[in-house]
């Protein structure tokens, strides 16, 4: 095993903490080739897709990414902007953000960055740009508010097996979930109510999280059970009622049985029961992406339009607002608010620590 090192490593540097916001991932570009890397890394995940490997070997790089690459490609380039893809743009705008706020703060330095579980800017890559600014306390913080292994245990993996291969470690902390933080559920309820006063409310109101196979609740994964409790938590802040505000599950793939009740199925059957206008947020997204622009945004639509429905509409996530910010910035001081506190090493100290390296 060979380990890396830190790069114009200084015994007399002042420490620092780092705080990593992770989420998905994304193309380099809205290319066939370009997604054709990301997919493949993406779906190889056996986090992701819980099939036997030599049978979703041949499945994956037989069928699918013969495929889905071309397929996707022509979707992403419908959403892709200037600066990147939507999802790499929010995570960027909301780490600079975030950094922002710990700009003046006491004792050790903060350091914010970015990073995609799948995808550029790499884990790894971040990891050792932070390690290399003197980073000796982390907080690594998923931006998937209901932990799923398939997503923030996939993240926590990819943060292990990068350690292994560095000799040397920082303290860490690892924000799992915060699917009843109160500020997060505050925040989601103000963009809402924010939608209403502009647009009115509709005759239902869809929370629609990321589906994944009903097999994973089955076998312990408490993803369910922590989308049904942001649900009920968003709801009572909002002051309605289960009738008017619905659980729903998109994105699903395959023929096995995924987490019901499914969204487009959902909304194809609401106009039957007299229901004409439509809401749809997401509360499982911090940042928009493909998935909620064109799938709920395009795609969903037009199936709700199509059965009878007269008013459709999708409630932005909260990417880089200051109430999603605040709820971040409340949620990392929780964790590093003790080391914040901790005075960093004087100039006499930090001399006689260096001297002491060098003896």
């Amino acid at each position: 095993m060979r380990y890396r090192a830190i790069n114009d490593h200084d015994h007399g540097r002042q420490d620092s903490i780092g705080v990593l916001l992770t989420n998905l991932g994304t193309p380099d570009e809205p290319t066939t080739p370009a997604l054709r890397r990301y997919l493949k890394e993406f779906l190889w995940d056996p986090r992701v897709v819980e099939v036997p490997r030599p049978l979703w070997w041949l499945i994956l790089n037989g069928v699918i990414l013969n495929i889905r690459p071309k397929r996707s490609a022509e979707a992403y380039r419908q959403v892709w902007t200037e600066e990147g893809s939507p999802l790499l743009v929010h995570t960027r705008n909301q780490a600079a953000a975030l950094a922002r706020r710990f700009e003046k703060a006491s004792g050790m330095p903060v350091i914010v960055d970015y990073a995609m579980r799948y995808g550029n800017p790499s884990i790894a890559d971040a990891l050792q740009a932070m390690q290399d600014r003197g980073v000796r306390k982390l907080l690594v913080l998923p931006l998937y508010p209901q932990y799923s292994g398939a997503t923030t245990g996939s993240t926590f993996d990819a943060l292990a097996a990068d350690f292994t291969s560095r000799r040397w470690l920082p303290d860490l902390r690892f924000v799992s979930h915060y699917h009843d933080f109160v500020p997060y559920i505050e925040a989601m309820a103000q963009a809402i109510e924010k939608h209403w006063a502009e647009n009115g409310r509709p005759d239902r109101l869809l929370l629609s999280y990321h589906g994944v196979p009903k097999r994973y609740l089955l076998s312990g994964d408490p993803y369910y059970c922590e989308c049904r409790a942001t649900s009920r938590l968003l709801a009572q802040r909002l002051g309605v009622d289960e009738a008017f505000c619905l659980t729903t599950f998109q994105s699903r793939f395959g023929r096995e049985e995924w987490l019901k009740p499914y969204t487009d199925e959902t909304l194809k059957a609401l106009p039957a029961q007299g229901v004409r206008s439509v809401q749809v947020y997401c509360p499982g997204f911090s940042a928009d992406c493909l998935e909620t622009i064109e799938e709920i945004g395009v795609e969903n639509r037009d199936y709700f339009l199509e059965a009878g429905g007269s008013d459709y509409q999708y409630i932005p996530a909260l990417n880089d607002e200051s109430s999603h910010i605040d709820a971040l910035e409340q949620l990392v001081r929780g964790q590093i608010n003790d080391w914040l506190e901790d005075e960093p090493a004087d100039t006499e100290q930090r001399s006689a620590l260096a001297h002491a390296a060098k003896s």
